[in-house]
């Protein structure tokens, strides 16, 4: 399913309609929405943080990072007073994730790290400086044919109360290869969506991923999930042999081309 389709049919679910896309196969803007910044497509090294941002002996300091070289392209909206940030950029999230892409890391407020840092060193954007407690971030990896995607989305109230959401898409000049998301934020997509779904994980089980989510699971020992897909049995072994109690693993009967997760409420 297309991306612009999705976040047409979700913002539509907001009453918010949309214009036309401005990035990629497209990332619709509400209408009434502002550009305020728009930076065509070029080439250049990019780095993605994964993990929230501090500076230390005037260094900057990240849990980890992704640094590659491939075509950068961004879009600022201004949102009209009656939307928010955290409402834009929910919507948006829900839409890349409707449509295949999986967070490699998604952080929210001070989890975040300093607001300065993102809009002055990351993203290189004054407009979007503002407080560490009126912010959100993700980074999404497209699935299938296009997993040498990424997609970072911004969301920040400034003092003034303006609202912006900044959209940016970076397309690897080099195959990614694996990238993984942070514990955290496997923990924190669980809790907020209630599943996780990665349609490229099919086969056995990787071991790169068993752990990962081994030590996602036991962030939190009191969730008990259903774990779904043609080796279904297999990641319920594997899962309890990294230290996950079997008693917390059942294995589901959701339909997937991949790997599903879900908590058990």
């Amino acid at each position: 399913m297309k991306l612009s389709y999705c976040l047409r049919a979700a913002m539509a679910g907001l009453g918010m309609l949309v214009s036309l896309p401005s990035l990629g196969d497209g990332l619709p803007v509400p209408v009434d929405a502002k550009v305020v910044d728009e930076r065509p497509s070029q080439l250049q090294e990019r780095i993605y943080p994964l993990g929230g941002l501090r500076k230390i002996s005037n260094q900057l300091r990240v849990e980890g990072k992704i640094e590659s070289r491939g075509q950068v392209s961004s879009v600022t909206y201004e949102l009209p007073p009656e939307r928010s940030a955290n409402e834009a950029f929910t919507t948006a999230r829900e839409a890349l994730q409707h449509d295949g892409g999986y967070p490699l890391f998604w952080c929210q407020a001070r989890d975040c790290g300093e607001n300065s840092l993102w809009a002055n060193e990351v993203f290189k954007n004054r407009l979007l400086s503002g407080s560490d407690d009126q912010q959100a971030f993700i980074l999404v990896r497209r699935s299938a044919e296009q997993s040498n995607t990424l997609v970072a989305l911004y969301g920040i109230t400034r003092g003034n109360k303006r609202a912006y959401l900044h959209v940016e898409e970076f397309v690897a000049d080099a195959p990614l290869g694996e990238l993984l998301p942070t514990p955290a934020t496997v923990l924190r997509e669980l809790r907020d969506t209630g599943k996780l779904d990665y349609p490229d994980l099919v086969g056995e089980p990787l071991p790169a991923w068993v752990t990962l989510l081994g030590r996602s699971l036991n962030l939190d020992s009191t969730l008990r999930v259903s774990l779904s897909g043609a080796q279904a049995e297999a990641w319920r072994e594997q899962l309890g042999k990294a230290g996950v109690r079997m008693a917390r693993l059942e294995v589901g009967t959701a339909e997937t081309d991949g790997f599903h997760v879900e908590l058990i409420r």
